[in-house]
């Protein structure tokens, strides 16, 4: 019980923290951090329901993307996270890669 009220408790203060560093990037970098964070954990699901790296790849190549550097972004995302021996939920997954992704652009100014 004591170990899920830290929990919660330490999973607010990053939201917060996460939500005011939030506000400072542009809605495009926004979009980005979502997106990657999206692909990501699509990657994770697939990985953990035993589908292939090549059967990951193959349903990114057909899949309809707004970007033309959406495409081999989404490879790149789907291979790291395959090559990961992280078992993490999808969820975590999610989380975990918006949270890095808005610290990168936060970095970057």
């Amino acid at each position: 019980m004591r170990t899920t009220v830290i929990t919660v408790a330490t999973l607010s203060l990053a939201l917060f923290a996460l939500s005011a560093q939030g506000r400072e990037l542009s809605k495009s970098h926004r979009f980005a951090c979502t997106w990657g964070s999206d692909i990501a954990a699509g990657a994770q699901q697939s990985k953990l329901s035993g589908i292939s790296l090549y059967g990951a790849r193959k349903r990114l190549q057909v899949r309809k993307f707004q970007q033309p550097w959406m495409r081999m972004t989404a490879m790149g995302i789907t291979e790291q996270t395959y090559n990961s021996t992280s078992r993490l939920k999808p969820a975590a997954v999610k989380q975990t890669y918006y949270e890095q992704c808005v610290r990168h652009e936060l970095a970057q100014r």
